[in-house]
């Protein structure tokens, strides 16, 4: 009989790259398709492990995952992590392809409505602005 080991809070594939991290220092999220969760998830393992490099690498490859398909989850992921820096690109990165991100589906995923609010007023903030370069550049040729 094969001994089992149960280990929560994970899947197999995510586990099992924090060990060969751990055993020869390589960093290997594999496929393009499903990166971003990857990363999440493993970058969750590496709290919980107190591994601090390969959180670091980790948060890195989620930065360079910000695409239109991933810009809304990898999100709300920051909200709820609480990653400033990935929560301020991704708020930018949608700000900046609406409609990339809209195309892709991002917003049908929204689930998180604090998420949806901060999106709405950033919305809200470039109407704002402009609508005041429009009155300004009216203003100037008056």
């Amino acid at each position: 009989d094969a001994a089992e080991v149960t280990v929560s809070h994970t899947d197999l594939a995510s586990f099992t790259a924090l060990v060969d991290y751990l055993l020869s220092d390589k960093f290997d999220l594999g496929e393009e398709e499903g990166r971003a969760q990857r990363a999440l998830d493993l970058r969750e393992l590496a709290q919980m492990y107190q591994v601090p490099r390969l959180e670091l690498l980790c948060a890195q490859a989620l930065q360079e995952s910000v695409a239109p398909a991933t810009a809304v989850p990898l999100l709300e992921a920051a909200h709820t992590m609480g990653d400033g820096r990935l929560l301020a690109q991704c708020r930018r990165y949608v700000a900046d392809h609406a409609a990339e991100v809209r195309a892709s589906g991002g917003v049908e995923q929204l689930r998180d409505f604090g998420v949806a609010k901060g999106l709405l007023g950033d919305a809200l903030d470039q109407v704002a602005e402009l609508k005041g370069t429009v009155a300004a550049l009216n203003g100037t040729q008056g």
